[in-house]
């Protein structure tokens, strides 16, 4: 996607209107994708991920992957 921008943790929560917990549990479940670059610079999602989660729609298989780097 060309306009696909990349979202913290933070945004994500305000987006959805949960708690940042919230959000964090969803990646760490794979409920929601999402990158986590470092433990200092934390998560980062793709808007398209996030439509995604709420309307219920599957992610697609190749190239979107709950990376952790720990």
């Amino acid at each position: 996607m060309v306009d696909d921008p990349w979202l913290t943790v933070e945004q994500v929560a305000e987006r959805l209107q949960m708690h940042p917990d919230t959000i964090r549990r969803l990646l760490r479940e794979g409920r929601l994708r999402g990158h986590r670059l470092t433990r200092r610079a934390g998560w980062r999602i793709r808007a398209s991920s996030v439509d995604r989660f709420v309307t219920g729609d599957p992610e697609e298989p190749e190239g979107a992957s709950n990376e952790r780097d720990e």
